[in-house]
């Protein structure tokens, strides 16, 4: 055999190979890909034939179920329920636009079993192949309120149970109508609004915390012994850090104050003092101990959520905040390029609030077939142990200062003590236009909920007066 053959061989032999390898790829580790791409629509159409399991809100109600066509097809409808909770319970319209929120996550028990196809033996004997459903830990009630108090407004409110991490309250303005998403041109119209209402604001947009983040720093203080709340610290404004004047609220004036009081009146300059003190390792360290810098640990699609972290816009990725290149600083006080999402900020708040330890935020209560047998129970997972418990009961005495006495008190409760903390990220310092925030617990002795709330682009929008008083009327609700 002469060299241009076996050359021709050798050429046709590692095409082969090639072949063999992306084939490989396609079909295994690239498979629920292709299953879920809106152009596939095969695997689609074969879905299609299995009657769906129907989703569920915590108290029963109905939110999606399928629907037999003439063709024998089944379609999705959802219910005028289901409005509230589009951002979450998403929708399938996998013949047309495909599908998002907990109906792409949770697609295989939807499908029942794991999401196989109907085979052929399946087909012959005439057997009918019907999915699981779904039931949440959705509170009808309280997400109602929580879209009433946000009023239209763009924004979030996120509500979480700290001992369980139950999801009960996931909202997000401006919303959409899954019903009216049959029509892949409705789709296509709300894709280009601005408003971005198909955005889910409580997992995929990252906000500046403002003030909020000064709970992470002074869990990270009280927990690695330097400081206790009764640590004293300069409040004086201005001060340098980075090399750049760094000024408190309104340049207000402070002495040496304890850590109590520079929590309770959001004192910036103390706080990121504390935070150039504990350093770049430590405040990295405890960041991602409250689950920052990684996919949240939710069953939500991981497309459609934002890790939490320094985040560089022209790069469009997270910046390691062990980086000298990032303000450590102003870090410290919600400043610099952090961004964050309302479910992580609701996550600080519930992991204060369960002594400590970090709960895994989850949607799904069960799943459940069609005799009303529990196949799934989602029990609570522990995700890790942020700080000691000795910290945490520290930090709560602090926060409940906040709501008692501080920039909280539009937050406090009748006959129910709130702990929290208030955050106003200024967005454009020449127009008034900031980020206002607030993210709590209650009640402080025994918490059932904890809650982050925050609106976009409030003109003179202080956390204290404009997120503060939504999450009052969501605690209200929900321990009622």
């Amino acid at each position: 055999m002469n060299a241009p053959i076996l050359k021709l061989f050798g050429l046709v032999l590692l095409l082969f190979a090639a072949l063999a390898g992306m084939t490989s790829y396609n079909s295994v580790i690239n498979a629920d890909a292709y299953r879920e791409n809106a152009l596939n629509k095969r695997p689609q159409i074969e879905q299609a034939r299995i009657e769906r399991g129907v989703i569920r809100a915590r108290d029963g109600s109905l939110l999606a179920r399928s629907v037999k066509q003439p063709d024998g097809l089944y379609v999705r409808r959802y219910t005028a329920e289901a409005k509230r909770f589009a951002h979450v319970i998403g929708y399938d319209y996998a013949l047309g636009i495909g599908r998002a929120g907990l109906e792409r996550e949770r697609n295989a028990a939807l499908l029942g079993d794991n999401g196989e196809l109907t085979s052929i033996v399946d087909d012959l004997s005439g057997k009918r192949k019907v999915g699981d459903d779904v039931i949440t830990n959705l509170d009808p009630r309280a997400q109602q309120v929580a879209l009433d108090a946000l009023g239209g407004r763009r924004g979030s409110v996120v509500a979480i149970e700290p001992a369980t991490g139950k999801v009960r309250v996931m909202a997000s303005t401006p919303g959409y109508d899954p019903r009216a998403l049959s029509k892949a041109a409705t789709y296509r119209r709300l894709s280009r609004e601005r408003s971005s209402p198909l955005f889910n604001r409580a997992t995929q947009a990252g906000y500046a915390p403002g003030s909020t983040m000064k709970v992470v720093t002074a869990a990270a203080a009280l927990d690695s012994g330097l400081y206790t709340p009764d640590s004293t610290v300069s409040g004086t404004s201005p001060i340098i850090v980075s090399g750049v004047p760094l000024k408190n609220f309104s340049d207000e004036q402070f002495g040496s104050i304890t850590l109590t009081t520079a929590l309770t009146h959001s004192v910036n300059t103390v706080w990121a003092q504390v935070a150039v003190k504990l350093g770049h390792g430590r405040m990295a360290d405890y960041m991602n101990r409250f689950g920052f810098d990684a996919d949240p640990p939710l069953d939500y699609p991981d497309a459609q959520m934002f890790a939490s972290g320094v985040f560089d816009v022209a790069k469009q990725k997270l910046i390691p905040t062990r980086s000298r290149r990032v303000d450590i600083g102003r870090v410290g006080i919600g400043q610099e390029r952090l961004r964050v999402t309302p479910l992580q900020m609701a996550t600080v708040a519930a992991t204060v609030a369960n002594g400590g330890v970090r709960m895994k935020p989850r949607i799904t209560s069960r799943i459940v077939d069609q005799d009303g047998r529990t196949v799934t129970r989602i029990k609570p997972a522990r995700a890790q142990r942020v700080m000691s418990a000795r910290t945490a009961e520290q930090l709560t005495q602090m926060m409940s200062n906040v709501v008692r006495e501080g920039t909280g008190t539009a937050a406090a409760l009748q006959g129910i003590e709130v702990a929290g903390k208030t955050g106003t990220a200024e967005l454009n310092i020449a127009k008034g236009i900031d980020q206002p925030w607030f993210i709590g617990f209650a009640p402080r002795s025994k918490p059932k909920i904890a809650v982050a709330v925050t609106l976009e682009n409030i003109v003179g929008g202080q956390g204290g007066i404009v997120a503060a008083p939504i999450a009052k009327r969501v605690m209200e609700e929900l321990l009622r």
